[in-house]
């Protein structure tokens, strides 16, 4: 099996039972690092170094066999793994730039690894490299004017979308089998969408930040992007339990209307009634909900973000690109006041989700509106229009699931929703999709 093989989980099922799996790892590895930044901008990661990868694998290959264990040889559930990690967590040994050359500089090399490496560490993955991200995370163009745009393996004049732009295109060049990324904002989901490849961003609160970059506490939480529908629960389980058996899944699913749509590209759209016929085909019922009081999330979200994004960044704005200059200055020039005033609107919103999540379990609406986004166009206007789709989620701190289009491109992903710390749920009715789609083919 090579590294662009769909599915994890058949990946360690093979080697559990392999005579000599050592071997098949190091040979992944080195496919997965001949693969790395062969994107059309050569910049899927800003950070690399393929003795020290190689050195990994050895590690990882040396862990013992023991009994049980979810593939029957008592390994951890990544071993072997290749996993790439986005450029905002601590490694040792390395700089984290957290997608800005005066991070890089200023902070120097990492003396201990985040809690995230660890975990992936521990679980057997073996690190390709750091990859690229949209300037502190603020943005979901994948746009960088200091480390290049990052461009789709396979379209340069498409960019993935971001924050987590190199760890989607890690995956499409395959160069990863797995990519770790944060979602605030949408920085996930969207890439994951325009790239065609799956996502999932983990109930807000799951994990532990230490050694990892914040761009705003309120909404940062953990997300992997991926190929394979099915592996989401296995890869939900470095985060928190994602563990469903036994568990009934959700049986209903609420549409979002068609005016909330009046801004969607025809092609999005299709992949919208798609996605929601192939949930009724597994016997969920579906009704369409009117979302129009949603109206108000950009503008309570935008300035929390931005309030706290400021507060973290203060003494360097004058460092970063003009429009995050101007959003980190903006968010100084709130008030207490105004910004206790939206906190209470939030508060308000997250409860109305609730109650929305709790009529009908879950939520389909697209991860984007466009399923394209034209590199080297001018861009100014699109994150506004992308968080209209994202910021609601956002707000609710709710997990989701990017639910992958892939047939035609451009691609268009659907974000799938379930209520917070129903990730275990929403990751097997999302394999569920993956394995109703194998069995059609």
């Amino acid at each position: 099996m090579a590294v662009d093989t769909n599915s994890i989980r058949d990946l360690r099922a093979a080697w559990a039972s392999a005579a000599n799996p050592s071997t098949e790892i190091a040979a992944i590895t080195e496919t997965a690092l001949a693969r790395a930044n062969t994107n059309p901008s050569h910049n899927s990661y800003l950070w690399r170094d393929e003795e020290w990868t190689r050195l990994e694998a050895r590690r990882v290959a040396a862990m013992s066999r023991e009994d049980g264990g979810e593939f029957g040889d008592g390994r951890p559930s990544l071993w072997g793994i290749p996993v790439s990690v986005k450029d905002c967590f601590d490694l040792a040994g390395t700089p984290t730039s957290c997608g800005t050359k005066f991070y890089r500089d200023l902070h120097g090399i990492a003396t201990h690894d985040s809690w995230l490496v660890e975990r992936l560490r521990a679980t057997g993955a073996v690190i390709t490299g750091k990859t690229h991200l949209h300037p502190l995370a603020y943005g979901i163009t994948g746009e960088n004017a200091e480390f290049g745009d990052c461009l789709q393996p396979g379209d340069a004049g498409a960019l993935t979308g971001g924050s987590s732009s190199g760890a989607a295109a890690s995956i499409m060049e395959a160069s990863a089998m797995a990519a770790i990324g944060t979602d605030t904002g949408g920085s996930v989901r969207v890439p994951a969408a325009l790239c065609g490849i799956a996502g999932y961003r983990a109930s807000l609160g799951r994990g532990d930040w230490r050694g990892a970059a914040h761009l705003a506490e309120s909404f940062d939480t953990y997300g992997w992007l991926f190929r394979d529908l099915e592996d989401g629960p296995l890869l939900g389980s470095v985060f928190g339990k994602s563990h469903a058996a036994g568990m009934n899944l959700p049986t209903k699913v609420a549409v979002v209307g068609d005016s909330f749509l009046e801004d969607c590209d025809p092609a999005v759209v299709a992949n919208l009634r798609r996605c929601q016929s192939e949930l009724e085909a597994l016997g969920l019922t579906t009704a369409k909900v009117d979302v129009d009081w949603w109206s108000e999330s950009r503008d309570i979200f935008a300035p929390i973000q931005a309030s706290e994004a400021a507060r973290i960044h203060r003494g360097h704005y004058a460092e970063f690109e003009a429009s995050i200059k101007q959003r980190l200055e903006w968010g100084t020039s709130l008030s207490s006041e105004t910004v206790a005033g939206l906190r209470r609107r939030h508060s308000e919103f997250r409860l109305r989700m609730d109650a929305l999540l709790d009529e009908h379990q879950l939520l389909l609406l697209p991860a984007a509106p466009v399923a394209r986004l034209q590199a080297g166009a001018d861009h100014s206007q699109t994150r506004v229009r992308l968080l209209r789709y994202t910021a609601p989620i956002s707000l609710a701190g709710m997990p989701a699931v990017t639910i992958p289009f892939v047939e035609d491109r451009p691609a268009g992903g659907m974000q799938l929703i379930a209520a917070r710390e129903d990730d275990s749920r929403l990751l097997a009715l999302a394999a569920a999709i993956g394995a109703a789609r194998k069995s059609a083919k």
